[in-house]
């Protein structure tokens, strides 16, 4: 499967991916705030985690949507978003991204973030899609507002950050397609 945005294709991964993957995800800076990304990364850890993900995109009644985030220009992966736990029954979804250090803050996981939710509600005819993040992950709480998303409370000492071990408060978010239609207007 692939989407593609004016600078962004958002795709399926590969076990091709895995160089790549390692070497933008291999930096505390990223993972200190995802919870199953260990610390040091390595290619096996990629490997598995494509994996995983390639025998997901292969189910009949695929539930998990993991995308490979490519800059057009170089082809190279850089990160990643995902749509995990689809329940089209009951409409939702949850969301998921990383992108790599030298990416950040040039409007790149906006872009890809509003494809995400797009395909969720205009594709998929999802109601509804979830996030969260910890609480000093300032830059994500901050995206997950700028692209619509209500705040809806906070977990405490709710998740275990696999690179440093630490605990973590989640601000927990949600965004309906009702609000997502009037956000876009």
């Amino acid at each position: 499967m692939k989407l593609i945005t004016k600078r962004l294709i958002l795709r399926d991964l590969t076990i091709k991916d895995a160089k790549y993957i390692t070497e933008n995800i291999n930096n505390l800076k990223v993972s200190r705030y995802l919870l199953v990304v260990p610390y040091p990364y390595y290619i096996k850890d990629g490997k598995n985690w494509i994996k995983k993900c390639i025998k997901d995109s292969k189910k009949k009644k695929r539930v998990n949507y993991e995308f490979a985030i490519m800059l057009k220009t170089d082809k190279k992966v850089i990160g990643a978003i995902s749509l995990r736990e689809v329940d089209k029954e009951q409409g939702s979804a949850k969301i998921g991204y990383w992108l790599g250090k030298k990416y950040w803050r040039q409007g790149i996981m906006s872009e890809a973030f509003n494809e995400i939710i797009n395909f969720a509600f205009k594709k998929l005819k999802l109601r509804r899609l979830d996030i969260e993040a910890f609480k000093e992950n300032n830059a994500s709480n901050g995206l997950i507002k700028k692209m619509g998303f209500k705040y809806e409370g906070r977990l405490r000492e709710y998740r275990k950050a696999k690179s440093t071990g630490r605990i973590h408060d989640a601000n927990i978010y949600g965004l309906l397609r009702k609000e997502w239609r009037k956000h876009k207007e």
